[in-house]
């Protein structure tokens, strides 16, 4: 089973969160650990994280908070899992060269590599502001060698357009 951590699958419910709200919207470490259920510690641990990679903005005082970087719908998913996971990739010989003994002569390795590319498109091509809606997959073509889904949202078209 490919999987995220607690971490980064904490820091996509805090994200969501954040983008669900307009964006001069402050929020406070104890304020978004009380809205998402998650103990005040991960949370500030998670709001490092995210100002590190520049994904998120500190505003200090007393009426400070924290928020988006940038439109929640120039975010993509990717760069928020980047944040906590590193590269993506399927496996680890796909990102990490050298960290495999069969690097060079395992049959596996290309293939890992272009579905760590896919990977990596699917999650860019999924903004945060498409956390806030409903997502549902599809697939092109009917050959049964398509492995090539999509990702879209089922917001209204009117809804949609006001994400972008």
């Amino acid at each position: 089973m490919f999987r995220l951590n607690k971490l980064t699958d904490y820091a996509l419910v805090v994200m969501q969160h954040v983008a669900s709200h307009p964006e001069d919207t402050l929020h406070t470490a104890r304020g978004l650990a009380a809205a998402t259920e998650l103990p005040v510690p991960t949370v500030v641990k998670i709001l490092k994280e995210l100002l590190d990679h520049d994904l998120l903005i500190s505003h200090r005082g007393v009426k400070g908070g924290y928020s988006p970087a940038r439109r929640p719908s120039q975010i993509s998913v990717a760069e928020i899992v980047e944040a906590f996971e590193g590269s993506i990739g399927f496996t680890e010989c796909a990102t990490q060269p050298g960290r495999c003994d069969l690097e060079g002569r395992c049959k596996a390795q290309n293939n890992s590599v272009v579905i760590g590319q896919a990977l990596q498109r699917a999650l860019g091509n999924i903004k945060l502001s498409d956390l806030t809606v409903g997502l549902m997959e599809g697939r092109h073509g009917t050959a049964r060698n398509n492995l090539v889904t999509t990702i879209s949202s089922k917001a209204p078209a009117s809804r949609a357009k006001e994400l972008q």
